[in-house]
């Protein structure tokens, strides 16, 4: 199995087609490669030789909130563990970070669930992070879920 690793500026092509083509489908939301390329540093991949089969970013919102988004596995991928590996490798820098609660919204809330995630109504969030759903096309109709991972040892 391929570790989680930090993502490169070469990989945003990848990145951006792999997102948008399951964005397309209305199981997330679509990024641009601006977007991607601006955060670069936010996300990591899983690579197969020179494909980006996985991807996923950590965005700090607050002092003591972080957001998991654009999380990503190719279809052929799929359940081999990946998409858990780079959930872990999201929570392992919010530990290493300082940030206590870690969250997301989603269409597959069963996935984080299975990762240790619980849901949450999303008025629960602080307003900080709305920024970027203003934006959204599905606003302020959002139909997502809001999950949080609480950190034991921050």
């Amino acid at each position: 199995m391929n570790p989680a690793e930090r993502a490169k500026i070469r990989d945003a092509p990848q990145m951006h087609r792999l997102i948008n083509h399951f964005a397309d489908k209305g199981e997330m939301l679509a990024r641009s490669l601006s977007e991607i390329y601006e955060n670069i540093r936010d996300y990591f991949v899983v690579r197969q030789g020179e494909r980006v089969v996985a991807c996923v970013a950590l965005h700090v919102s607050w002092s003591d909130l972080a957001e998991i988004k654009s999380l990503a596995v190719a279809k052929d991928s799929q359940e081999q563990g990946i998409g858990a590996r780079l959930v872990e490798a999201c929570l392992k820098e919010a530990r290493e970070l300082g940030i206590p609660t870690v969250f997301c919204l989603t269409y597959k809330s069963a996935f984080f669930e299975k990762v240790g995630f619980s849901q949450i109504d999303k008025a629960e969030l602080p307003h900080k992070v709305w920024g970027e759903c203003y934006r959204c096309p599905k606003f302020p109709n959002c139909d997502e879920v809001a999950l949080t991972y609480h950190l034991e040892e921050v």
